[in-house]
């Protein structure tokens, strides 16, 4: 395995990182200022008004986006370890 191989694995470990912490932190984001605008319009400051929304959106996101994430790290799981049986075997 040479460095070429190394920079592949690494950025291919970056984009699975991104396709799979993405959708979540954009939605918390997006909840977020959504939240902060109603509480800035009318003048609530509770601070559960921030944290059950949230956790409501990033659990439905969890159940909608579950099998896309799962198939993504299992993808990259398994060449992952293919790549290592290779390197192993020669």
């Amino acid at each position: 395995m040479n460095e070429g191989d190394v920079g592949a694995v690494l950025r291919e470990a970056v984009l699975v990182v991104l396709k799979l912490g993405g959708p979540l932190l954009l939605t918390a984001l997006v909840i977020g200022v959504v939240v902060a605008l109603i509480q800035a319009v009318t003048q609530i400051s509770e601070a559960s008004l921030t944290f059950v929304p949230k956790v409501l959106a990033l659990s439905l996101s969890l159940v909608v986006l579950g099998p896309f994430m799962l198939s993504t790290l299992s993808a990259f799981s398994r060449s992952l370890f293919d790549r290592l049986v290779a390197i192993g075997g020669s």
